[in-house]
């Protein structure tokens, strides 16, 4: 199987862990990502504003050239995905952002009216692969290990246009992580905001944020969290004061299960 694949900006830099055990959990299940030639920048914020476009242009080029190839858009970072997927939609059913955007986009020989299929990884895993297929594939289970899913904000919400999961009650990462052998701990905040965007208002948010959701998450036995949002990751490590938890990658986890696991 291939996909057209889309790492972001910071999936080239603080990042590269994401993506590079995503690469090579990949090849171990049978499957490649294929990175879309000369992307640009997501923005890592979808628009709110109606008449905002060239914003969005980025990702509209990237579905246009999945779709162009014959394959789905995976992506792995929660803010990319978040984008592209609402942009998608937009290009679905808002007539004025299709008019536009694509007017723009003419000049480069480019339309598009939504047709590609946007993944994030986890969907491929879990809808592509399937759990018994990924679960048949560990080397290395992790049993013993209690770990709590962190989905944050952005990989749920919009519910209505993410369709990743349910935003109130997901399970896609607990299942991922009974796929590896270990044991998911269900804590109230693991689909609560971090709080991070908010640091440009008031920096004492993420903090409190940051501490609640760690300090809810080992209350309830977790040895550590897991989640596919770099934002996520920093603001909860930078902001993890005297936690004993660490926060990492889903996908570090899973090459280490799939016995692909390098050093860095």
């Amino acid at each position: 199987m291939n996909y057209s694949y889309f790492p972001g900006c910071t999936l080239k830099n603080k990042a590269k862990d994401l993506d590079m055990y995503a690469r090579s959990a990949a090849a171990a299940l049978g499957f490649e990502l294929n990175e879309i030639e000369e992307w640009q920048c997501c923005g890592g914020v979808y628009p709110m504003g109606t008449n905002e476009i060239a914003s969005k242009l980025p990702s509209v080029r990237a579905l246009a050239a999945a779709r162009d190839a014959g394959t789905p858009l995976v992506t792995l970072c929660s803010a990319c995905y978040n984008v592209i997927k609402q942009v998608n939609n937009d290009m679905q059913n808002d007539e004025i952002m299709i008019l536009k955007a694509n007017k723009y986009l003419a000049q480069d020989g480019i339309e598009y009216h939504g047709e590609t299929k946007v993944l994030h990884f986890l969907e491929v895993l879990r809808d592509e692969i399937g759990w018994d297929k990924v679960k048949a594939a560990v080397k290395n289970p992790l049993t013993g290990k209690k770990i709590g899913a962190y989905y944050g904000c952005l990989l749920l919400r919009p519910g209505k246009v993410m369709e990743f999961d349910d935003p109130e009650n997901p399970q896609i990462l607990e299942d991922f992580i009974k796929a590896l052998g270990a044991t998911p701990v269900i804590y109230g905040q693991r689909n609560e905001c971090c709080g991070a965007y908010a640091a440009f208002e008031d920096e004492s948010i993420p903090v409190k944020r940051a501490s609640s959701i760690l300090a809810n998450a080992q209350d309830m036995g977790a040895d550590f969290l897991v989640t596919s949002c770099p934002l996520c990751r920093y603001n909860l490590i930078k902001n993890k004061g005297n936690s004993p938890l660490d926060v990492v990658y889903f996908t570090e986890l899973l090459a280490e299960a799939l016995g692909v696991k390098e050093g860095k």
